[in-house]
């Protein structure tokens, strides 16, 4: 019904006319306006469509209704009993409404895990808060009971319960959990379970169909929808920590809170992927969810099963991935490969040789796509192995070999640190030296050198590059910068009209920003 219609009947339901007097003036109406009655009544009596007209349609959903048969149940409902605090309040899921374990802000807006609160509201003792209850999914992988999920599902965890789709209940052992990439894998005492097929990730393609299956918001256990895989190979999102590795599925088949840890399969039924988060405005899915690919997950979960922790590699390097805006300034033909933007001391890196401003081109042989395919790869190197890395740099080829280190809590692994690099700018900004105060005052470590920013204003070229007060610039256009004025003279001496690349050290970490001049403003800051 239209809204003109709409708006008529509620006219004349104010005056107290019956719906059915609405209808007949409606149909007296049409008549008048010489509508052929029978075009009226055509519709009510449609027939339905032949097989023919339809069968595509039919075969389809025939498909899709084998595969969700194939997968339900194997798919399982976490329950979990775990410990909190007031400082850390955790949701369904087990994780805090900021997203997991990290404090409010850290994350993209937007950015939420699923928490799956079940009716919304978190149990706790009153005061301090110590007991919080939560709802995953996960995916059986074994016969014998092996089970992955989230590790946000499980943290924290004192006593996990599973429910299966034929309703049975069972305790379950968390078996080991892994941070950085968000898995867990936990074990139900019970044989002949039916258990999921392994798929092969790195075969996804764009606009292939998948299904998520899960208990979204925890009451509507063992659900599925259908949707595409929308993009591949998305960055880490998570800017409390770069380093953990990236490399998403992002599919636009429904999610929800309590979804966590349930798979996400292709045409065939088989595990592509676990899900791990969303990105919304509302908490509630916007059509963008994100899996983690199952070549991460069947690598993580199998050592977990066998040591019951992970062992990842790391070098010790931020990096940005090669953009077209970048390239020129790297004397590069092509936009593949990521650029060292900062290289910690005393790592695996430095001690290598690798240096800020080196292009990282291939790993053993291998063509290195971008800075999250490095980061994933090396994160699944095992520690003490050696690799070689093709660089370029200043121009020329060349090949360090690299003794990869083991990741622990508080040090530092190859990440990727995607700050936009291809949206920057230049001009509306004010610089100043880093003095001892302005070091001690921004938190500045005493190996990071170059031009405070003072500030940046509102709108300008600056702030669309993501520049901020408190940000220090240690390069332009490869040339370091030791004070203010070195800065300014950088700056003046670049073409007019042409892009700049700046070296920015900012939270504790350096990025490369392509910046664009504004014609109007050549000749300033």
């Amino acid at each position: 019904m239209s809204a003109s219609t709409n708006s008529l009947v509620a006219r004349m339901k104010k005056f107290g006319i019956p719906a059915i007097s609405v209808a007949a003036s409606l149909l007296a109406v049409v008549l008048m306006l010489g509508h052929d009655p029978v075009h009226v009544h055509a519709y009510s009596g449609a027939a339905p469509m032949d097989d023919n007209s339809v069968g595509s349609l039919v075969a389809l959903d025939n498909a899709v209704e084998a595969v969700a048969a194939r997968v339900t149940p194997a798919v399982v409902n976490v329950s979990v009993t775990a410990r909190g605090s007031a400082e850390h309040e955790t949701g369904g899921d087990g994780d805090d409404q900021s997203s997991g374990d990290l404090p409010p802000g850290m994350l993209p807006p937007g950015l939420e895990r699923f928490f799956g609160q079940g009716n919304g509201q978190m149990r706790r003792m009153p005061q301090q808060q110590q007991i919080e209850h939560g709802i995953g999914s996960g995916i059986i992988i074994s016969p014998d009971g092996y089970i992955v999920t989230n590790n946000h599902v499980v943290e924290n965890a004192m006593q996990v319960r599973v429910a299966l789709n034929d309703r049975r209940v069972f305790p379950a052992k968390v078996i080991g959990r892994d941070k950085l990439t968000d898995l867990a894998v936990i074990k139900i005492d019970a044989k002949n379970l039916p258990s999921i097929a392994w798929g092969d990730s790195t075969k996804l393609h764009p606009g292939q169909t998948v299904l998520a299956f899960g208990s979204p918001f925890g009451y509507f256990q063992f659900s599925v929808t259908r949707g595409i895989v929308s993009a591949l190979n998305r960055p880490n999102p998570y800017s409390d920590d770069p380093r953990k590795p990236g490399d998403f599925i992002q599919t636009d088949a429904a999610i929800n809170q309590g979804n966590s840890g349930g798979p996400l399969v292709d045409a065939r039924g088989e595990l592509v992927g676990i899900n791990t988060f969303i990105i919304s405005n509302s908490g509630s899915f916007a059509g963008a969810g994100f899996a983690i690919p199952s070549q991460i997950v069947k690598a993580t979960t199998d050592e977990l099963i066998r040591n019951g922790v992970v062992h990842h590699g790391y070098l010790g390097i931020s990096m940005n991935d090669v953009t077209p805006e970048n390239s020129s300034f790297f004397n590069l033909s092509d936009a593949s490969g990521a650029i060292v933007s900062q290289v910690s001391p005393d790592s695996p890196a430095s001690r290598a040789g690798l240096k800020s401003g080196d292009v990282l081109r291939e790993l053993n042989g291998n063509k290195i796509v971008n800075g999250s395919a490095l980061q994933v790869a090396v994160s699944q190197i095992a520690p003490g192995n050696t690799i070689s890395l093709g660089i370029l740099r200043d121009g020329k080829e060349e090949t360090l070999h690299v003794k990869v280190g083991e990741f622990k809590a508080g040090t530092e692994v190859a990440d990727k640190s995607d700050n936009n690099a291809g949206k920057g700018g230049r001009l509306g900004l004010a610089v100043d030296d880093l003095t001892q105060d302005v070091r001690q005052q921004l938190n500045v470590p005493s190996q990071v050198n170059g031009a405070a920013v003072q500030s940046v204003r509102p709108a300008s070229p600056a702030e669309d590059a993501g520049l901020a007060p408190g940000d220090v610039i240690l390069e332009v256009n490869r040339h370091a910068v030791t004070s203010a004025e070195k800065f300014a003279s950088e700056v003046h001496a670049a073409p007019a009209g042409k892009d700049i690349l700046l070296l920015v050290w900012s939270r504790g970490g350096a990025t490369y920003r392509v910046v664009h001049p504004e014609a109007s403003n050549q000749s300033g800051l």
